[in-house]
């Protein structure tokens, strides 16, 4: 059975203040998604609050990003062992805003993912499809080309291990949009076949287009889905706990 998995994308929000209140609401109401896994990826300056924050709760903690780059002259990267050093177990890479705003290739997010593994981190790679690639029937040709500059790897099968997937159809991002469920199933399927073999199993699949407590639950019924990688409703503690909440019925069903 593959636990089930939901991590906040805070992207760039928050305070101190902010994030000691967001992390303590979601603290004081554990019990309600026992056995979900559970993490949140500040942006780089809170991580140290968040980490105290989040200290001996048993819930995980990560960055948005991390440089392809062990260390070096590199100005404004931060490596993934300096991650580790605060506790860090979590890593997104390959998000459509560090894509479509910042150049990450898919060859430059395999990069960063072998530097996140080499440092213990769990990267959450992600993958999804513009409107525009929607409209025009080619999502799976570019859910694909993302997946296969993984998959072309000669030790990608090693890589998968320790790897968790996001699909997020960035039209559905931000936008109040969300694939219906059977949408977003159908790509999830899809994701689990291309990989194929014993790691397509055990492979966790998130979804992340605009969750929110009122459609999680169905989202998360799906054979495929796996939990979310979560972005505006993870800013308010009660709307990011009924989302992991709704992830625990993954649990019952299975």
């Amino acid at each position: 059975m593959r636990t089930p998995l939901v991590v906040g994308n805070w992207k760039m929000h928050g305070t101190c203040a902010m994030a000691r209140e967001l992390c303590a609401g979601i603290v004081a109401e554990q019990p309600r998604f026992d056995g979900v896994e559970v993490g949140v990826c500040p942006p780089y300056v809170l991580l140290p609050v968040v980490a105290d924050a989040l200290r001996d709760s048993g819930l995980r903690w990560g960055a948005q990003d991390v440089s392809e780059h062990a260390s070096g002259a590199y100005t404004g990267e931060v490596s993934a062992t300096m991650l580790t050093e605060f506790g860090a177990t979590l890593v997104i890479i390959g998000h459509s805003e560090r894509r479509a705003l910042f150049g990450d290739s898919d060859e430059l997010t395999v990069q960063k993912l072998r530097q996140a593994q080499a440092s213990g981190l769990t990267p959450i790679l992600c993958v999804g499809e513009t409107l525009a690639e929607r409209q025009a029937g080619t999502t799976e040709q570019v859910i694909a080309r993302q997946l296969d500059a993984l998959l072309s790897q000669p030790d990608a099968a090693k890589l998968l291990e320790k790897l968790v997937i996001a699909y997020e159809p960035v039209w559905a991002i931000g936008t109040g949009e969300t694939a219906t469920p059977d949408q977003a199933q159908a790509v999830h399927a899809f994701i689990r076949a291309r990989i194929g073999g014993v790691s397509a199993g055990a492979l966790r699949i998130l979804y992340g287009g605009s969750v929110k407590p009122g459609n999680a639950a169905e989202l998360f019924a799906m054979a495929d889905i796996d939990g979310g990688l979560i972005g505006g409703a993870a800013l308010k503690s009660e709307d990011f706990v009924a989302i992991c909440a709704a992830a625990r019925g993954r649990l019952g069903a299975a």
